[in-house]
């Protein structure tokens, strides 16, 4: 429960505070991201989760895999269409709402919806491609095929997933012990949080 004081408690950072952690989050996404496309071993997911741990905002938590997801594509090939891009969107952005169970801190949480970020891409994106193209049948067998020839797609990006998770939301309850510890001997903090921020 001390983890999750410490995730709680960044919220209550300065604003220049949160847009500089908002940055950081964007950029580590897009690099991340244009990194390794082909391993799917990208920090989206640890940063959308990270988003809706840190940000009191939904629109502005939102904003960090959406905002990635924009800029990384700029340098990527395209969806196809514009359904499979909504899909995809989708997909990337649901984890930022996984962000209140993540904020207890407890190991398992974190893993647990990490993984399920993992899954529900593999699942929704893969569904919508068997659906918007002529790839596969659009039969069960066809659906089957789909998800089958994608595994070698998805094999790492549960690995990452969670690393990325636990490094992130990790690092972010390391910064709040920090923002805690300067606030309890000084009485004020390095990142300008605190009572009088709220």
């Amino acid at each position: 429960m001390k983890n999750a004081s410490k995730l709680s408690g960044l919220r209550s950072c300065s604003a220049a505070s949160l847009c500089g952690l908002w940055c950081v989050l964007v950029a580590l996404a897009v690099l991340g991201r244009l990194w390794q496309p082909g391993w799917n071993i990208t920090p989206m997911a640890g940063t959308a989760l990270a988003a809706g741990v840190l940000f009191a905002n939904p629109l502005v938590a939102a904003s960090v895999p959406l905002v990635a997801l924009a800029a990384s594509n700029l340098a990527l090939p395209g969806y196809g269409s514009v359904l499979m891009a909504v899909v995809v969107y989708a997909a990337t952005l649901w984890p930022v709402f996984l962000g209140s169970t993540v904020r207890s801190g407890r190991l398992v949480a974190i893993i647990g919806s990490a993984l399920a970020c993992s899954l529900v891409f593999y699942l929704s994106t893969n569904l919508a491609h068997w659906w918007l193209t002529t790839d596969y049948p659009h039969t069960f067998a066809g659906l089957l095929t789909c998800y089958t020839a994608a595994l070698p797609f998805y094999q790492w990006m549960p690995f990452g997933d969670v690393a990325w998770s636990l490094a992130l939301v990790g690092g972010l309850s390391a910064i709040g012990g920090i923002v805690q510890s300067a606030s309890q001997r000084t009485g004020s903090t390095p990142f300008a949080c605190g009572s009088e921020c709220r």
